[in-house]
């Protein structure tokens, strides 16, 4: 999802990514670690999900748990918005991205938003060091680049394009705000949208195509 419309649009999105998993009541676990685990925002989710578990990586000792065991443990995994630069560093020290694909390949539903949704590709923009850049090493669950908040924030679609059309930045997805794009395994299934006029696109070296996005009904 460009935006995080999991806990923004509820009842929209929500339906949608738990429907994906033909279970009556899916198992939800949050990673909120792109944040560093605030508890603000953990209460926030934890209210809009009674019965989620929240796996945190900023724990005191007395606190640890297994991170694999918790995340195989979930047919629905969310990942929460935040510096992905971070997060992948964190998770990568507590063995989450090994753990994380180990539940893709199960047929775990793995969804985030902004840092949630660029995580699983090979290559982001993010602003995980200031002004948005590049980043390289994502967990390339997904081939290529992709960028959130296409409408949301100003500089990210003139740098994503830019980036791919005159840097040589591999090709990729962006998603506004209101928009997800949805993959089987790594090939787009469709894009879907919570808010009228959101979309998707497909950004390579010779420009940007808007991708046909469905709209979900409220």
């Amino acid at each position: 999802m460009g935006g995080d419309g999991l806990i923004d649009e509820p009842g929209v999105f929500d339906r949608y990514v738990f429907g994906l998993t033909g279970k009556e009541r899916p198992r939800l676990l949050y990673l909120p670690t792109a944040t560093g685990d605030p508890s603000d925002r953990i209460a926030v989710v934890e209210a809009r999900f009674p019965g989620l578990t929240t796996l945190r990586l900023f724990w005191l000792s007395e606190d640890r748990v297994d991170p694999r065991t918790v995340v195989l443990d979930h047919d629905v995994i969310l990942v929460g918005g935040g510096s992905t630069a971070n997060m992948l560093a964190v998770w990568r020290v507590h063995g989450v991205d090994r753990a994380l694909r180990e539940a893709w390949e199960r047929g775990a539903v793995l969804v985030g938003a902004s840092a949630g949704m660029i995580c699983w590709f090979e290559c982001s923009v993010t602003d995980s060091f200031g002004a948005l850049a590049p980043l390289h090493d994502g967990l390339g669950f997904l081939p290529g680049s992709a960028c959130p908040h296409y409408d949301g924030e100003p500089e990210r679609r003139p740098t994503y394009t830019r980036l791919v059309q005159q840097e040589g930045f591999p090709p990729g997805y962006a998603a506004d705000d209101g928009a997800a794009l949805r993959f089987s395994g790594t090939e787009l299934a469709e894009c879907v949208a919570a808010a009228p006029g959101a979309s998707a696109y497909w950004v390579g070296p010779d420009g940007e195509v808007p991708l046909a996005t469905r709209l979900l009904e409220r």
